[in-house]
């Protein structure tokens, strides 16, 4: 039966590497998938998946006004599709999140999501709030903070390492904008990246 499944984390839990061995496991057993990539994530080339350990595909990019539900519905007139899986799936927005579960339970595809659950800021991002509220299978990717702990939390930091708490909430970025850590550190602001940098767990 086809679900739509959200794998949430904080930063730097592997993620990207998570969808992208999905998306082989798909496809080593001859099935077919499509894969969607946010068009504002600018950190690799456009339309391209790409992990912290090298691993990358080919997706599409989409912008606010995409629409997926007919995106896909004109594409299995063509294609068999196995899957849909979507990366930083936190900048989805409601209505889009409303045309996964109709790619769901209308067109019975199976969509894998990944993303963050809230910003900087510690506050929930739209895509993401919709997918906890919608989805059937929630996942949380694990990864801990410099202490040893849980991160649950995603620190955005200047160059010196201070930890930010204004700002717009979507800036792109990766370990030099951001950090993971457990509430405890993000409450105090207390970023400590020489050490996090040691001591995270790799994706």
């Amino acid at each position: 039966m086809a679900k739509l499944h959200f794998y949430y984390s904080a930063m730097n839990a592997g993620k990207t590497t998570t969808l992208l061995q999905s998306n082989y496991n798909y496809q080593e057993r001859g099935m077919e998938t499509l894969l969607f990539i946010p068009a504002i994530d600018d950190r690799h080339a456009s339309g391209i998946i790409a992990s912290r350990i090298g691993l990358n595909s080919e997706a599409h990019a989409f912008e606010k006004n995409f629409d997926f539900y007919d995106f896909v519905n004109e594409y299995i007139q063509r294609h068999k599709i196995s899957c849909v899986l979507i990366d930083e799936a936190q900048f989805l927005t409601k209505v889009q999140v409303l045309q996964l579960t109709r790619i769901v339970d209308e067109l019975k595809i199976p969509t894998l999501t990944y993303g963050l659950r809230s910003d900087f800021m510690g506050e929930p991002f739209e895509g993401s709030k919709y997918l906890l509220a919608w989805a059937e299978d929630l996942l949380e990717i694990k990864t801990i903070c410099h202490c040893g702990r849980k991160a649950t939390m995603n620190a955005r930091v200047d160059e010196s390492g201070k930890v930010l708490r204004e700002g717009e909430q979507i800036l792109i970025g990766g370990n030099d904008r951001y950090i993971a850590l457990c509430r405890k550190h993000y409450m105090n602001g207390e970023a400590l990246i020489a050490q996090e940098k040691s001591c995270k767990i790799a994706a």
